[in-house]
C-alpha cells in the first residue's frame, strides 16, 4: 500500500465521519477528554513515585500499572486527589478498579468525590468529615446489620452534615444501588456522570470483559454541585481488609451545544469532493480485487481464507478458549492415566512376583537375573536360616555393647569417686603385703620340697607280690611344679593390678 492509497482512506474516512456528524441531533453535547484530570497505565506514576497532575497520601501507592489506594491491611486509610480546579460545569467520569481480599466480607470500602476543596485525612472512607459537594460510597461493610451490603450510595452535603457510620448513610442518601463489586474475575468499572444537574451512575459488575456492559445503578435530579471543585478517591480499611486497586480514571468535559446551533460551511465538504473520493475509493477497491485474483492464479495451492474467518465475534473466542481449556485438560488427564496404568503395572508385577515366592518357598528371580537352582532357591542367595543367625548375632552384639558400656559408666564412677576423694587420706603403702605374701610362698616352697625329700629318701622298699586289683579309673593330679608356677603368675598379675591401681591414683591426687 503506497502513500496515495494511504490518503485515499484518510478522505474516505474524513468523508464518513462528517456524514455522521451531519445526521447527529444539534442537541447532542460533546464530550472532551480531560488529561490534566485523569491517569491511566502503562505509565501511571513517575519514577519518583508521584501522579501527574494528582497528589496521593496516606497509605496510597503508585505504580506504573495501577494505583493501590490501601492495601489489604488493617486500619488503613489512603487518598488522591487533583491538584487544579475543573474548569467546566459538565462532567463525566470513568473509574476502573478492584476491590479484592480474602475474606468473604470486607471492610471498609471505597470512595469517590467531587468537593469543593480538597479532602484531608478523615473517618469518611478515608477522607475528612463535612465536605462540600458530592460522595460517591462503595461501601464494602454492613454496619448496620441489615444484610444490604455491598452498597453504592450517593450522598451530597453542604459542609455542615456528617456521615452516620451506624446506619450506612441510610438516611443521607439520595439514591443507591445493592451491587457486589468485591473479588470480580475482570476490573470493576463505573460511570459517573453529572449533566445539567442530573447525576446518573452506570455501573459494570466485572463478570465478563465486555467493556461496555454497563446497567444503570442510579439516577438523581436537581442535584446542585459546586461549579468548581476537585476530584479525589479514598478508600479505608478497619478490623477486615481488602485491597482497593484503581487501575484507571478518566475525565471528560461535556459541553452542551447552544440552542440554534448551526456547524458552519467551513466543516462540511462540498459534494463534487465527496464524489470525486467516492470514484477514487471505488477504484481502489476494483484494483485491490483484481490484484486479488491474480494472485490466487499464481497461487493456486495457497488456501485463503474467507474473509468471515478473519474476524471472530466475542462468543466464539469464548467458546474456543473454553474448548482449548477443556482439550489442555484432557491431555493431562490422559497423561496422568498412563502415568497410572504404568504404576498398576507394576504393583500387579511386584504382587506376582511375592506370590511366587510365597508358592516355591524361595525366591523367584526375573528374566535376566540370576541363574535358579533346583529347588527354586537362586545362587548366590542367603537364606532364611542364615538371616536369622545374622540377627540373633546382631541381637547379641546389641546386648554385648550394652553391658560393655553399663561397664564403662560404672567404671567412670568410681572413678568420679576416687577423684573426688579428699587429698587428706594420703596413699595407702602396698610394700609391706607384697613382701608378706612373697615371703610365704617362698615358705611354701621350701616346706614341699623338704617334704617331698624325706618321701624319696627315708621309704623303705618293700618286695611284695603282686596282687591282682581291680581296675581303677586312672586320675590325672596336677604336679607341684605345675601348682607353683600357676600360684606365681595369680601374684604376679596381682601385683601389676596393685602397682597399676596406685599409679592411677597417685595421677589424679595432681589435681588436688
Amino acid at each position: 500500500m503506497n502513500s496515495r492509497h494511504i490518503v485515499v482512506l484518510s478522505l474516505f474516512l474524513l468523508m464518513s465521519l462528517s456524514v455522521v456528524l451531519g445526521s447527529i441531533p444539534m442537541d447532542t453535547p460533546v464530550k472532551r477528554f480531560e488529561y490534566k484530570y485523569s491517569f491511566k497505565p502503562p505509565y501511571l506514576a513517575q519514577k519518583d513515585g508521584t501522579v501527574p497532575f494528582f497528589e496521593h497520601s496516606g497509605n496510597a501507592i503508585a505504580s506504573e500499572e495501577n494505583l493501590r489506594i490501601t492495601p489489604s491491611l488493617r486500619s488503613q486509610k489512603g487518598s488522591i486527589w487533583s491538584k487544579t480546579h475543573t474548569s467546566f460545569d459538565w462532567w463525566e467520569i470513568e473509574i476502573v478498579f478492584r476491590v479484592t481480599g480474602r475474606g468473604r466480607v470486607g471492610a471498609d470500602g471505597l470512595a469517590f468525590w467531587y468537593t469543593e476543596q480538597r479532602g484531608i485525612e478523615g473517618p469518611v472512607f478515608g477522607s475528612s468529615d463535612k465536605w462540600n459537594g458530592l460522595g460517591l460510597f462503595f461501601d464494602s461493610f454492613d454496619n448496620d446489620n441489615k444484610h444490604n451490603n455491598p452498597y453504592i450510595m450517593v450522598m451530597v452535603n453542604d459542609g455542615n452534615k456528617e456521615y452516620d457510620h451506624h446506619n450506612d448513610g441510610a438516611t443521607q442518601q439520595i439514591a443507591g444501588c445493592l451491587r457486589d463489586f468485591r473479588n470480580k474475575p475482570f476490573p470493576v468499572r463505573a460511570k459517573i456522570q453529572y449533566y445539567k444537574n442530573i447525576l446518573s451512575v452506570m455501573f459494570n459488575n466485572g463478570m465478563s470483559n465486555n467493556d461496555n456492559d454497563y446497567e444503570m445503578c442510579l439516577r438523581a435530579e436537581n442535584v446542585f454541585l459546586p461549579t468548581r471543585g476537585h476530584f479525589g478517591l479514598s478508600a479505608a480499611t478497619g478490623g477486615l481488609a481488602d485491597d482497593h486497586d484503581v487501575q484507571k480514571f478518566m475525565t471528560w468535559s461535556i459541553i452542551a451545544q447552544p440552542d440554534g446551533f448551526v456547524p458552519s460551511s467551513e466543516h462540511q465538504i462540498p459534494s463534487a469532493e465527496q464524489q470525486k473520493f467516492e470514484k477514487e475509493f471505488e477504484n481502489y477497491q476494483q484494483q485491490l480485487d483484481k490484484k486479488k485474483e491474480e494472485y490466487i492464479k499464481e497461487h493456486p495451492d495457497a488456501k485463503g481464507k474467507d474473509e468471515e474467518e478473519w474476524f471472530e465475534e466475542e462468543q466464539i473466542r469464548e467458546l474456543r478458549q473454553i474448548f482449548q481449556g477443556q482439550s489442555d485438560l484432557r491431555m493431562l488427564v490422559q497423561t496422568l492415566s498412563k502415568k497410572l496404568d504404568e504404576i498398576v503395572g507394576r504393583q500387579e508385577a511386584t504382587i506376582s512376583l511375592v506370590s511366587s515366592i510365597q508358592q516355591s518357598g524361595g525366591l523367584a528371580q526375573p528374566q535376566g537375573g540370576v541363574p535358579v537352582q533346583s529347588g527354586g532357591i537362586p545362587q548366590n542367595q542367603i537364606q532364611r536360616h542364615e538371616v536369622e543367625s545374622l540377627l540373633v548375632s546382631s541381637r547379641e552384639l546389641v546386648a554385648s555393647t550394652r553391658e560393655i558400656k553399663n561397664l564403662f559408666s560404672s567404671f567412670a564412677t568410681k572413678q568420679d569417686q576416687i577423684n573426688g576423694r579428699p587429698a587428706s587420706y594420703g596413699t595407702v603403702d602396698y610394700t609391706a603385703s607384697f613382701n608378706e605374701i612373697r615371703d610365704g610362698m617362698n615358705a611354701m616352697k621350701r616346706d614341699v620340697n623338704i617334704v617331698s625329700q624325706r618321701v624319696l629318701t627315708q621309704a623303705p622298699v618293700v618286695q611284695q607280690p603282686p596282687v591282682q586289683l581291680p581296675n581303677c579309673p586312672e586320675i590325672t593330679c596336677v604336679t607341684t611344679t605345675m601348682f607353683i608356677i600357676m600360684g606365681v603368675v595369680q601374684i604376679a598379675l596381682l601385683l601389676v593390678y596393685v602397682i597399676y591401681q596406685s599409679r592411677q591414683e597417685k595421677q589424679h591426687k595432681k589435681f588436688y
